[in-house]
């Protein structure tokens, strides 16, 4: 080869590696540079893990009406009750993180389960990426009318002369309302024996028939009840006290310091979305939870909006998995 043509075949190599590179970076496409702008081009899908008409199908329907003016696209529901939340946040866990399948997670499937399960489908911590936390809600705890107690502590003196008589109800094994439950017996030193029902309509009427002596649930579903004269509520689950019953007392005001046991649930992405669609995404949702149309909704429902960065709800989660962790192992509770 001659010296003359070298640079002709420099040149020429270059240009076709140039040329290489240029169709690698379409063929990419937006995998490869996802930008918060460039997303989403089409429907987002959200996987709700419980059925259509629950409080956490309600919240994701509730936002998903405001994103869809600010993306352009739609949020496509999809409901996948089943196995304490862990089917559908399995769902969540295996799609692919592109930013168009996402999940809203609770404190049982993501906190809980792993404590209770021997063998889970996914990891919380390895394969879920926590991106906003979206509501809270706290329990209160409720006791049949024909129970003598008017206060908390008047409860758990009442409940230590009983000598184990008590029982409580939940609604379900492993549920936010038992686990609560078993926080306050083991902070307040009472023995009690834990009968879980399926779902909250037994769990409150077993509670109004005084077939068990207490519980803890959300306020609305006990709420009828109360009117009806047939339970009383004692106090509220959360470090304060709530916009919709004022003049409950909090557990922790009623003589047990630091008391504070909340239903919370969030957004999650598979891991591995790019860092640009989870700003987004806490950005958006952010901006709607500080919205006063969305949050006088969720007050309506008993609900406390969320809202903080992703870091802060990785850190509020392995708080919680730690806390709620520790329970579960003292009281020996397993599903499996």
């Amino acid at each position: 080869m001659s010296l003359r043509r070298r640079p002709l075949l420099h040149l020429a190599l270059g240009l076709g590696l140039h040329s290489l590179a240029a169709t690698a970076a379409l063929a990419a496409g937006p995998a490869a540079a996802q930008g918060a702008d460039a997303w989403p081009q089409r429907p987002v899908r959200v996987v709700v893990p419980a059925p259509a008409g629950s409080s956490l199908d309600v919240i994701v329907r509730l936002l998903g009406e405001r994103l869809k003016e600010r993306w352009g696209q739609p949020l496509v529901v999809e409901n996948k009750p089943g196995a304490g939340g862990m089917l559908g946040m399995d769902v969540v866990a295996k799609a692919a993180p592109d930013g168009y399948t996402l999940g809203i997670g609770f404190n049982g499937p993501i906190a809980f389960a792993p404590f209770m399960y021997r063998k889970m489908p996914y990891q919380p911590a390895r394969d879920l990426l926590p991106v906003v936390l979206t509501t809270s809600q706290p329990n209160v705890l409720a006791v049949p009318a024909s129970v003598p107690a008017q206060t908390l502590p008047e409860f758990v003196a009442w409940a230590k002369q009983q000598a184990g008589k008590v029982s409580y109800a939940s609604v379900g094994n492993g549920s936010s309302s038992h686990l609560a439950m078993e926080l306050f017996r083991q902070t307040a030193g009472f023995e009690a024996v834990h009968v879980p029902y399926n779902g909250s309509p037994p769990a409150a009427a077993s509670l109004a028939a005084g077939e068990t002596q207490a519980l803890m649930a959300v306020a609305p579903a006990l709420l009828p009840l109360v009117q009806a004269g047939k339970v009383k509520f004692l106090a509220v689950t959360s470090a304060q006290r709530v916009d919709s019953l004022k003049a409950l007392p909090t557990v922790a005001e009623s003589g047990f310091a630091g008391f504070e046991a909340l239903a919370w649930n969030g957004l999650f992405a598979p891991a591995g979305t790019p860092d640009a669609v989870v700003r987004r995404l806490e950005t958006d949702v952010n901006a709607l939870l500080k919205d006063p149309a969305v949050i006088e909704s969720f007050h309506r429902q008993g609900l406390i909006p969320g809202g903080g960065s992703a870091a802060q709800f990785k850190a509020y989660i392995e708080a919680e998995s730690a806390k709620w962790g520790a329970i579960i192992r003292r009281a020996q509770i397993s599903i499996d």
